[in-house]
């Protein structure tokens, strides 16, 4: 199998901006010094672009930004990462979609959103020579086209030779997933959450739900666990594998960045456990440092850190 990765990361891009160093909102009109503000480019398609632009891949995003100077910026912070960000359509009178995150000791992180201009994107916008260069297409929030649309979209790039993937940016909410329903049987690896698989479903134990979503017709369901690492199911396979140890500074960015590790290791020929042992150890650079972005690291990096890390033991 080659090498080469030309991936196509369609759907949700956002610009983050992160302020690290928050123990409280302040008070009325009340100011406080923080450690850090930076901005990074996120979300389900924008951060797997460009962790996987890293790893080696060839990376073209696909997506709606707004016609202002945040769109600007990011297109500037996708580029440096050597992604291709020919395929972002600059919608007029939208703006490009931003997050604030106060983040906490810990890593953890509440957010401010604006949708933007991910609610203009449509398949008008993804012509066939976006697609017809490509072996894995990545569509990252595909509530925003629903289901038919998300379907007929997965649909085009298997037919161009491609495989895909999907990853759900909404919560776990069961009228999520009957919206987005059409589109399973054209998704050879969906991408979600502990959180939305168990919401989705309804099941009581991850293996359970991802099972349910594999017979709704997802090829596999590779789900995300936090400190617990990932699992992964198909029809006739469950790997479990556990996170890597790391200290936690931002936990942002950390699902997309799995994504892109698990699919740059799919991309290679490696199988369902070492993909997701590449894609824990993705996650753990992201978490170690401050934004998708955070630090520098190359897929060999990466490989070196799963073979020398200390793994959580978390039960």
């Amino acid at each position: 199998m080659s090498d080469v990765m030309k991936l196509g990361c369609v759907g949700v891009h956002v610009l983050d901006h992160l302020v690290i160093g928050i123990e409280s909102i302040p008070e009325r009109n009340e100011g406080q010094l923080v450690e850090t503000i930076r901005v990074t480019a996120a979300g389900t398609a924008g951060g797997t672009a460009l962790v996987a632009a890293r790893l080696g891949a060839d990376v073209r995003s696909v997506g709606a930004i707004g016609d202002d100077v945040l769109a600007d910026t990011l297109v500037a912070l996708l580029a440096r990462e050597g992604v291709d960000t020919s395929g972002l359509v600059r919608k007029e009178g939208h703006q490009t979609s931003a997050s604030v995150l106060p983040v906490r000791p810990g890593g953890d992180r509440p957010a401010w959103h604006c949708i933007g201009a991910n609610a203009a994107f449509t398949l008008g916008d993804v012509s066939d020579e976006l697609l017809r260069d490509l072996t894995h297409l990545h569509l990252g929030g595909p509530e925003f086209l629903g289901g038919d649309a998300a379907a007929s979209l997965l649909a085009r790039a298997r037919s161009c030779g491609a495989t895909t993937s999907v990853d759900i940016l909404a919560p776990g909410d069961p009228g999520m997933l009957e919206w987005i329903a059409a589109a399973l049987p054209h998704t050879d690896y969906l991408l979600p959450n502990h959180e939305q698989v168990l919401g989705f479903t309804g099941a009581d134990d991850l293996v359970t739900g991802a099972r349910a979503l594999v017979s709704a017709g997802a090829g596999c369901v590779a789900v995300t666990h936090g400190a617990h690492g990932a699992v992964v199911v198909t029809a006739d396979e469950v790997v479990e594998v556990p996170a890597y140890e790391v200290k936690v500074v931002d936990t942002t960015g950390c699902g997309d960045a799995f994504s892109a590790g698990f699919l740059r290791a799919r991309s290679l020929g490696l199988g369902l456990r070492e993909a997701a042992e590449l894609g824990c150890a993705t996650s753990a650079q992201v978490a170690g440092g401050l934004g998708t972005d955070a630090g520098t690291y190359t897929l060999d990096d990466v490989r070196a850190f799963a073979a020398s890390a200390d793994r959580l033991d978390v039960r």
